[in-house]
């Protein structure tokens, strides 16, 4: 990380804590932790409840909608993703989130009689994205999903179901390409 004179780090934290009070003023359904970076742009809508967790850092526009519940760990980063949860998407700590998109439900029913009803239980489903994972741009993360600690979301994959722990999962369905070994986990 790119070291500041004492002066610069007391102006950058006094910018990036006005911009956290702006947030919390702007978004009554947000939760912030401590020393959150918004270098980016959030956008928070439809009554969604937001929780950032510790040192969150969000890059380029991040836009959050759906009405349900989204809550993030600790060190991760954002950097220009959507999220729709109408039930709930939980995503772990030191997890890196691509401007990609994370949905726990399906927004209109299957049926063509049911389209413009309220959604039906089978069409909501929560997402949960444990620790260390990192999805890749463009990739689309169903609902229902649940991605293991340590894995990776190629770039434009498209993930429905479970992916394991510490494995590469690419392509539309996302199929498994790699698995990382205990020592490349740090585990060793």
């Amino acid at each position: 990380m790119r070291e500041f004179s004492p002066r610069v780090r007391r102006v950058l934290d006094l910018a990036f804590a006005v911009r956290r009070g702006w947030y919390r003023m702007r978004y009554p359904h947000l939760e912030i932790g401590e020393g959150v970076l918004f270098i980016g742009r959030l956008r928070l809508r439809a009554g969604t409840h937001l929780v950032l967790g510790d040192r969150v850092r969000v890059r380029r526009t991040v836009i959050i909608n759906g009405g349900g519940q989204v809550v993030i760990g600790s060190d991760t980063l954002l950097n220009g993703c959507w999220i729709g949860a109408r039930q709930r998407v939980t995503v772990g700590e030191r997890c890196l989130i691509s401007d990609c998109s994370i949905s726990d439900n399906d927004f209109h029913n299957l049926l063509p009689r049911d389209r413009h009803s309220p959604l039906v239980a089978k069409a909501v489903s929560p997402v949960r994205i444990a620790d260390n994972v990192w999805v890749g741009a463009r990739a689309i993360v169903l609902k229902g999903s649940r991605l293991g600690t340590d894995s990776v979301v190629g770039s434009g994959a498209v993930v429905r179901g479970e992916v394991p722990e510490a494995v590469v999962v690419a392509g539309n369905p996302a199929e498994i390409v790699r698995r990382f070994t205990d020592r490349e986990r740090g585990r060793e």
